[in-house]
């Protein structure tokens, strides 16, 4: 298959230190890929590998299906978004825009026909006389957005371009990117940190972990089927608890929580008797005062806390001395007609099936 970038056994180590530790991975032509994971885990050393900026220190990267090991930055068919933007201050927005097609010798005329062409894609068609100083931090996301469209790059490289923005403008900024990606068609390469955002955006995701690529996938499969348990922990928010499987006659598999408590579980390989497991259950799943029924784990519990998000409220709902579990349900009541306070008594359930079953060590 042909790729827009792919890696091979890249690795690049500082010393003793290894940033990026053997990875690989493809990146298809045209789509919107993000790569997650939290601070230090080699993501941005990854994307200015990439980019250029950053030599490997073994492995190979291809662009267009051809390796960029010795080729330059300004020579490869990529531009880069980085996080603090670096506009220009004494220049107008024009002008920044424009600095790379100057750069480039473009004609006079093809470059401001360029210019208007990608200010008008960024929704800033009347701002390319504006200074930048005037401009608000989704508009100066915006130029630098344009900055790097207006060279025509076969893939776009963006290091955390939102993260300077506040949460309001951060979503909408979200909807522009995916919009523009549609509308030119081009590859996007995403790094950030934030995983709403990257499931918000993304077709694909790659996440991180201790410079190593942990599981690779659309989007979907990775939040509903997390190969590891830090895809697991990472990716969304989950209620996990581990324990040691134990055989419930009529029920199966089942994990004890405490003595007389046990939650049952999906048939999963390698669950078996005396099996250590971790088990993952999204807060969704979770309902306050479920049906009851053979697939239902249900439990008593005691609420502990209640956050109201206006579209969603989360509870906190303690079910033994040392597990306490998150509830997320739709609007402002967890139960229809019913809103929940301090310390109330309730009973919690999700389905056998909704659990993601991790072995940590299998039985002897």
């Amino acid at each position: 298959m042909d790729y827009a970038v792919e890696l091979s056994n890249v690795t690049k180590a500082y010393g003793s230190i290894r940033a990026v530790d053997d990875v690989s991975l493809q990146v298809h032509r045209g789509e919107f890929l993000c790569i997650i994971g939290p601070s230090g885990c080699g993501k941005t050393t990854l994307l200015r590998m990439i980019a250029g900026f950053v030599d490997p220190s073994a492995g190979d990267i291809l662009v267009d299906g051809r390796s960029v090991r010795d080729v330059p930055p300004y020579r490869r068919a990529v531009n880069m978004v980085f996080q603090n933007y670096a506009l220009f201050p004494h220049m107008t927005v024009a002008e920044n825009v424009g600095f790379g097609l100057e750069m480039h010798k473009v004609p006079r005329a093809e470059r401001q026909q360029r210019i208007a062409e990608v200010l008008d894609l960024v929704e800033l068609p009347a701002f390319g006389a504006r200074s930048v100083r005037e401009l608000s931090g989704g508009q100066e996301q915006r130029v630098a957005l344009a900055r790097a469209l207006v060279l025509k790059p076969a893939t776009l490289l963006l290091d955390e371009p939102l993260g300077a923005l506040d949460q309001k403008v951060r979503r909408k900024m979200q909807l522009e990117l995916k919009r523009i990606h549609r509308d030119i068609g081009i590859t996007f390469i995403h790094v950030t940190h934030d995983q709403e955002e990257a499931l918000a955006m993304a077709s694909r995701l790659a996440i991180m972990n201790d410079s190593r690529l942990e599981q690779i996938g659309d989007t979907f499969d990775v939040y509903t089927r997390p190969r590891t348990p830090f895809a697991a922990e990472f990716v969304g928010e989950s209620n996990s608890f581990a324990g040691v499987v134990v055989d419930r006659p009529g029920v199966g598999a089942a994990v004890e929580l405490a003595p007389g408590q046990w939650v049952a579980i999906p048939a999963v390989d390698g669950v078996m008797a005396g099996a250590a497991v971790r088990v993952f259950v999204r807060p969704e799943h979770l309902r306050i005062a479920p049906p009851e029924g053979p697939e239902m784990n249900c439990f008593k519990g005691t609420v502990r806390d209640i956050v109201f998000l206006g579209g969603a409220t989360r509870c906190i709902v303690a079910i033994t001395d040392f597990v306490e579990l998150l509830v997320s349900a739709s609007g402002g009541e967890t139960a229809p007609g019913q809103r929940l306070g301090l310390r109330d008594q309730v009973t919690i359930g999700w389905p056998r099936d909704a659990a993601i079953v991790f072995v940590e060590r299998r039985a002897t």
